[in-house]
């Protein structure tokens, strides 16, 4: 059996590696952030340590068999409900998945660390970090990269509509969000608003081509939004 200050550095050190992963949640003002974060990853080394040697008397009785690793399994369940807690749904868009993840993931470097695996649990710590900190930005970059473009069109009556897009352009047709048809001048003509959803310019523009295609087509411009 290790000595309780083994056990009280055990603490410290998960707290100190859940406070590293907790206080980039912090940064960015999420409300599971720097104590939450810390409390759990010493809370489940805590744990640990309770399952790993809190019952080394009740062993010395005879006929008396005990499962280390029953305490421990149920934080990986019990997490789950706390990291549920951090997700919210505004409107269509789900947010609070990568700090419930992150939740979930400091629970287990505060198992490691109370299992006495310094070194396993450190490296995760840094290999959490630079997810969170690395991997974000370039998500937000590639994001940014497809867009929702927007192209205008001009076209004879009934030449361009959500049918004869769905044929013309195949199996890119899925990217059509919307076909939004205006009165024209006259009867002969009509404005058309064409959205593709999710695409780059190259392939928005590249469906233009075809769409210019058809007789009397003619577009009046490209724009985008995130």
């Amino acid at each position: 059996m290790i000595s309780e200050w083994e056990m009280c550095v055990r603490l410290l050190l998960a707290a100190f590696f859940g406070s590293l992963i907790g206080f980039q949640r912090e940064h960015l003002f999420w409300t599971a952030g720097l104590r939450t974060h810390m409390m759990v990853a010493a809370g489940s080394c805590l744990f640990m340590i309770v399952s790993a040697y809190g019952f080394e008397q009740a062993l010395t009785q005879p006929g008396t068999r005990l499962d280390p690793s029953r305490i421990a399994a149920q934080i990986v369940s019990g997490i789950g409900f706390l990291g549920a807690g951090s997700i919210m749904m505004r409107g269509d868009v789900i947010k609070g998945l990568t700090t419930a993840s992150s939740l979930w993931v400091v629970a287990a470097i505060g198992m490691t660390v109370g299992g006495g695996l310094y070194g396993l649990a450190g490296a995760a710590t840094v290999l959490i970090l630079f997810i969170l900190m690395t991997v974000t930005p370039l998500e937000r970059k590639y994001r940014s990269y497809l867009k929702t473009h927007v192209i205008r069109l001009v076209a004879p009556t009934g030449v361009v509509t959500r049918e004869v897009l769905d044929k013309l352009l195949g199996e890119r047709a899925d990217r059509v969000k919307q076909v939004i048809i205006y009165e024209g001048p006259d009867v002969s003509v009509e404005n058309i608003v064409v959205e593709f959803k999710k695409t780059t310019r190259y392939e928005s523009f590249d469906m233009l081509k075809t769409i210019l295609t058809l007789p009397g087509v003619r577009s009046e411009g490209m724009e985008h939004s995130s």
